[in-house]
This record gives structure tokens, sequence and C-alpha cells, in this order.
């Protein structure tokens, strides 16, 4: 089998190590597979509690909290592997997880990376927001999954047990096959957490890649872990990252087009969350705009490095309409009622 790292990116989150490690040991065992912890300059005793239960575990020690696009970045420079798996420290992990998606790697060499099925921790029946059955996007750029589209999630029934391309692999549980993960320049570092996942995976398809989801590999994520779903930064972060995607990827007669629609949709949404009274959250997306802005040069820079691989838009994973319409005008709650 290919030689597989599992690479668990921490910040303290020693609670989460104490709690999930465990399975990840226990089920992810084998000569061609290692466990490593990939500390971002923890300070809650993350690191004396690997060198007091987990000796034999190694440990990339950063001497600063990077997030997650440049911690993994740094960590995986110094990983030698065929396939890399980011993992969240927030994630148990189920027996077997590990061969079904490598299986289905070593059988296609177009599949730059893989998911497995994403569940609740909380509520075992039902899929997770980070992922669920697989990620994709609608044409201005807002991500939603199968199993869940903004804060509806589905119970798992089997509705979604087939392996299927998807747009993207979260970034949860994600497996990398590292010669492309290279090729492509890895994460983004600017991104510093929060959609790096998709920029990847978007780069990866513009390069002629696939994204794979496989049902037959199944972990259970806690979620929120870094940033909670209620926090003005992850506000900030979702949409100055989501803007940054866009320009970054899109081909230019696209870019035109839905880079405008999209600045007006995120207006929109920051004087919804003035009548709401989240005065904070207005101030983040003011904040992400003007993030947008000071970094022009910079992003400019990212695409015309880029832009030989910007070939096409029609990638089929990408929903033609809008997401927010279908959901809050069409009354459509589910992915199996969307037509790609």
């Amino acid at each position: 089998m290919l030689r597989t790292a599992i690479v668990i990116l921490n910040w303290n989150g020693r609670n989460y190590l104490e709690k999930f490690l465990p399975s990840v040991v226990n089920y992810s065992s084998g000569e061609n597979t290692e466990v490593i912890i990939a500390d971002n300059d923890s300070t809650d005793g993350s690191l004396l509690f690997m060198e007091e239960h987990y000796p034999e575990i190694r440990v990339i020690r950063l001497d600063r909290n990077y997030g997650y696009s440049k911690g993994y970045n740094l960590a995986l420079t110094q990983v030698d592997a065929d396939i890399f798996v980011l993992l969240n420290s927030d994630i148990e992990v189920t027996p077997a997880w590990i061969d079904p998606i490598v299986s289905l790697m070593e059988k296609d060499e177009k599949i730059a990376a893989c998911m497995p099925k994403i569940k609740s921790f909380a509520d075992r029946d039902c899929f997770e927001y980070a992922g669920a059955a697989g990620g994709f996007i609608d044409r201005y750029g807002y991500p939603f999954c199968r199993g869940r589209i903004f804060n509806v999630i589905e119970k798992d029934i089997g509705q979604y047990d087939s392996s299927r391309e998807i747009f993207w692999a979260s970034g949860a549980c994600m497996f990398l096959r590292a010669s492309i993960y290279h090729l492509a320049g890895g994460l983004d570092d600017d991104f510093f957490a929060h959609m790096e996942e998709i920029d990847l995976c978007w780069r990866f398809k513009n390069m002629g890649y696939k994204i794979m989801f496989c049902p037959e590999s199944t972990v259970f994520h806690v979620g929120g872990g870094t940033l909670p779903n209620n926090s003005p930064q992850k506000i900030y972060l979702n949409f100055r990252n989501n803007i940054w995607l866009l320009f970054k990827n899109l081909p230019p007669g696209k870019l035109r087009i839905i880079l405008p629609l999209r600045i007006i949709l995120d207006g929109m949404a920051a004087i919804k969350f003035l009548t709401e009274f989240r005065f904070s959250f207005f101030l983040s997306v003011l904040k992400a705009h003007y993030s947008f802005y000071g970094s022009f040069r910079n992003i400019s820079a990212k695409r015309k490095l880029m832009r030989p691989g910007i070939t096409k838009y029609d990638h089929p994973e990408i929903y033609q309409g809008s997401i927010a319409i279908a959901f809050f005008l069409k009354g459509i709650k589910f992915f199996s009622q969307i037509r790609l």
C-alpha cells in the first residue's frame, strides 16, 4: 500500500488529544502508516501530554501558531509519504477508516484528494457541518455539502452512500496525494484558516485532477473546536477568504461578472447583520472587504502565477445557480433536491 502519514495539527488542543488520539492510534496501525502531531506552539501542556503518554509518536514542533494553512505547509515539508492525511484533533476515527480511501486512490492516479463520510460526534446519526458527504460550491462561491446546506444538516440514512467526484474535500479529514499537493504549491498561507481546502481543491481541479468522496470510510467530528460558529473572527475569515477564493480561481470572463455580484451580496449580508444588531458581524464583513482591497496586489500576483491553469469553469460539481436563492426562496433544503 501507499505510504500514509496521518498529520494532526494541534494548537492548545490537549483535551482533544486526550479524547481522540486513542482512536487514531488504535485504528491506524500498520507498517505503511505513521501518526504525526504537528504542534503550533501550544501553551496548554499538549507537548508534555505527548511526551508522557505517547513518546513513540513523532511530534513536529513549530515556533508559533501559524494557523491551519501555514502550519500544515511547514509540517508537511518534514514528512515523507505518498499520502498525507490532514486530520483535525477533534475527530474520532473508526476501524478500517484508512484502507478504503487509500485503495481508491491507488486505483486512480488522477485522484488528488479524497475524504470520508463525516458525521457528527454529538449526534451520531447525522452528518456534520464541515464536510458531510462531500463539498460543493455555487457559481458565487458559496460552499455547501451533500448532507448539509447552510445550517440544515441531514440525518444519514444511506442516501449518499455512493462514491463520487466532489468539488472540495473537507480540511477536517482530507487525504492528499503528496506529489500533487507539492505540485499545486500546497495550501495558501495567507488564508490562515477556513476555505483554504476549497482553494486547494479548486486548483487541483483546474489542473485536471479529481476530488473524491469515499462512503466506506467514516469519522465523527466535534466541529468548532478552534473558532466557534458565532465568532466574529470566523465571520471575517469566511468572507475574506471566500473573495480571495473567487479572485484566485475564476477565469477572466467569469471573474468580471461574478466578483461584483458577490461584493453586492456580501453588502446585503452586512446590512442584514446590522438590522439584527449583530454589530460585530457587520464589522467583520467590512473588515473582510478592506482586507481584500488592501491585499489586492498580493492576490493578483498569485492569480498571475496560476493563470495558465485557469482553463475552465464548467466543472460539473459547481452549482450554476445560487444556493441562497434555492434555499431561502425555493425551499430547497436537501442536496438530493439540487440539479447540478
